[in-house]
């Protein structure tokens, strides 16, 4: 792995995610999600990231991993496209 591949994606609170693993990052409030979520859970595929905080963001991996986020799903995108904008700009991560 080289160059972007093996790069690293701050998900929060220490946490990151080798870039070249994520397959989606996408919201956790709708219905499909959730039973995701709840599949990922029940076959030992789910990562809670979150500190106990609300799970914000879901990430998807390659592995068919589920990794659950308290950044926001805008935030990890711009984190994951290389544009540390959010993170220079004094934006509080949870």
């Amino acid at each position: 792995m080289s160059g972007k591949d093996s790069s690293l994606v701050n998900i929060g609170f220490g946490n990151t995610v080798v870039n070249a693993r994520i397959v989606a990052i996408v919201t956790p409030s709708s219905a499909p999600m959730k039973r995701l979520r709840e599949d990922a859970k029940n076959e030992q595929r789910l990562i809670d990231a979150t500190h106990g905080r609300k799970t914000r963001a879901i990430i998807i991996t390659d592995s068919n991993h589920i990794i659950l986020s308290a950044v926001q799903p805008e935030t990890l995108s711009q984190r994951y496209s290389g544009d540390g904008a959010s993170a220079r700009s004094g934006i509080k991560e949870p």
